[in-house]
């Protein structure tokens, strides 16, 4: 509540200029320098877990896979599933599998609510999520994949990429692990058999460039929720509504668990996929505005 309140503050009394050509970077720079301070300061007010519990979240219910037992059977009667409770054998299955972990500590948890309140980066990722919309739609029509699951990681993955990230000088330099929109490495394009395990540092690098593309970057992305779909044994035949029933949410969220690894992240996600404004940026439709009359 306290970071809530403090950036309705910042974007009433100090609103940014209108991004300019290298507006996304010094944005950034920004808004990390001064959340580092404000999720320090309210932390310090708050008691914080010495143990990274895997509890931060409601624990996940029912199977991973679809072809597991229904997770539409509530084990309290009346009540329905939560899609963000996984059971410990779930969590160690998943960790097994594909080495996912726990929650963030509070403290990141802290900072990444400060960046979900901070409106002209919002805004300014709004705006680079509309120019990847065709994308977006296109390649998870072709994959069967939730549009929304889609732009909902692109919206969280652009707002809390680190600063000169998707410089080409920075990312051929090798300082950052991950590139683009969806912040996605080499050793995805690896998985997805695009890049061989021992590839040549000028292959690498060829990579790297790929990634840093929007379009293509956006395809990995589309690709690897169908490359985890298949290894979970889900259903891949149709797209996953998380209003549709509770399995598809639950599918929704391990996939976006496995995306990032952290088990505060799904929640995150679908928070995302519900919001109006995202909502009304995939689904919306666009009318072209007449010519004005001269």
């Amino acid at each position: 509540m306290a970071i809530k309140i403090l950036f309705d503050f910042v974007n009433k009394v100090a609103p940014l200029r209108s991004p300019g050509p290298r507006s996304p970077h010094l944005l950034q720079i920004g808004v990390f320098t001064m959340l580092s301070a404000l999720a320090v300061a309210v932390a310090s007010s708050q008691p914080i877990s010495s143990q990274a519990v895997l509890s931060g979240d409601p624990a996940l219910v029912g199977s991973v896979s679809s072809n597991g037992s229904d997770p539409g059977v509530s084990t309290s009667e009346g009540q329905r599933p939560d899609p963000l409770d996984f059971t410990s054998a779930e969590l160690a299955e998943l960790n097994r599998r594909f080495g996912v972990h726990g929650p963030q500590p509070r403290l990141a948890q802290l900072f990444s609510e400060g960046i979900d309140h901070f409106e002209p980066l919002r805004t300014h990722t709004l705006g680079r999520l509309e120019e990847l919309r065709p994308v977006i739609l296109h390649e998870s029509a072709r994959r069967a994949i939730n549009p929304m699951l889609v732009a909902a990681v692109l919206f969280d993955e652009m707002r809390h990429a680190k600063p000169g990230e998707d410089n080409p000088i920075a990312a051929r330099s090798g300082l950052f692990s991950t590139h683009g929109p969806a912040q996605l490495g080499l050793g995805e394009m690896v998985k997805q058999g695009l890049l061989p395990a021992d590839a040549t540092p000028e292959q690498r690098d060829q990579a790297r460039q790929q990634l840093l593309d929007p379009d293509r970057n956006v395809r990995l992305l589309v690709g690897k929720f169908a490359r985890l779909r298949l290894a979970l044994g889900m259903n891949h035949s149709r797209v996953f509504m998380a209003s549709g029933s509770p399995r598809d949410a639950k599918a929704l969220a391990t996939l976006a668990y496995l995306h990032n690894g952290k088990l505060d992240y799904p929640g995150r996600i679908l928070r995302h996929m519900q919001d109006p404004e995202l909502h009304a940026l995939i689904y919306g439709t666009r009318r072209p505005q007449p010519a004005p009359l001269i």
